[in-house]
C-alpha cells in the first residue's frame, strides 16, 4: 500500500497514513480521463447560440437583376451568404452538448487522477484545518507553510463555512467537498490538498 506523510497547518510532518491501493494506486486510464473531462467541459456550454440561414433572414424576396445579359452571376434575392445582410451558411442552432459517460468510466477516471496526484507528489494530506477566525490571512498562512505557490484544490470532508469564506478571496485556490470533487478540478490545479478525514471518505466512496 502506498504511504503518504500527514502534515499539520505549519507544514510539519506529524504522522503517516497508508492509502488504499484500489483508489490511490490504480491504473491511469488516459482515455477515460479524457472522456470525462470532455463531458464536464461540454456540460458547461449553454448551447443557446443561434443564427439565421438565408431562408430565415428578413427581405430578399425580389430578384435583384435580370437573369441574363448583365455579365454577373445569376442571383435571385440579396440574402444569400455572400451578400451584406445575407444569411449564414450552416448557421448554428440551439443544441445540447451533453456527452453521456457511464458511471464505471467516471469512477475509473477519478481513481486515475487521484493516483496521478500521488505518483506526481502533488497530493498533500493535512491532519485537520482549524482556523481561529474565518480570515483570508489564516488560510494564506497555511498555504505559505505548505509551500503552495500556484493553484491548489482544497478538499474538505464536509461543509465548513469558515474555511470556505476564508478561502474565497485567494487567487488560485478552490475549495471542494468529498461529494463535489471532480476529475477536471483535480487536473486543473497543481496541488491537491486534502484532510485526513476526507481521505478516508474518498476511500469509502471509490474503493
Amino acid at each position: 500500500m502506498p504511504k503518504i506523510a500527514v502534515l499539520n497547518q505549519d507544514g510539519a510532518k506529524v504522522s503517516e497514513i497508508e492509502l488504499n491501493e484500489s483508489v490511490f494506486a490504480s491504473e491511469i486510464n488516459e482515455s477515460a480521463i479524457h472522456l470525462v473531462v470532455r463531458s464536464q467541459l461540454a456540460a458547461k456550454r449553454q448551447g443557446t447560440q443561434s443564427a439565421k440561414t438565408r431562408g430565415e433572414v428578413r427581405g430578399g424576396g425580389r430578384k435583384i437583376y435580370r437573369q441574363k445579359g448583365t455579365g454577373n452571376a445569376r442571383h435571385h434575392g440579396n440574402r444569400a451568404p455572400q451578400f451584406t445582410h445575407g444569411g449564414v451558411v450552416f448557421a448554428p442552432k440551439p443544441r445540447d452538448y451533453v456527452i453521456k459517460v457511464p458511471k464505471k468510466i467516471k469512477r475509473l477516471a477519478m481513481k486515475g487522477v487521484l493516483t496521478s496526484k500521488v505518483t506526481g507528489n502533488e497530493m498533500i494530506v493535512l491532519d485537520k484545518i482549524a482556523l481561529t477566525q474565518p480570515k483570508t490571512r489564516e488560510v494564506a498562512k497555511i498555504l505559505k507553510n505548505l509551500g503552495i505557490e500556484k493553484t491548489a484544490l482544497l478538499v474538505l470532508a464536509g461543509p465548513n463555512e469558515s474555511v470556505t469564506r476564508a478561502s474565497a478571496n485567494i487567487p488560485g485556490l478552490k475549495t471542494a467537498y468529498v461529494n463535489t470533487i471532480n476529475v477536471y478540478d483535480i487536473l486543473a490545479n497543481e496541488k491537491f490538498i486534502i484532510t485526513e478525514e476526507a481521505v478516508k471518505l474518498v476511500e469509502e466512496v471509490y474503493a
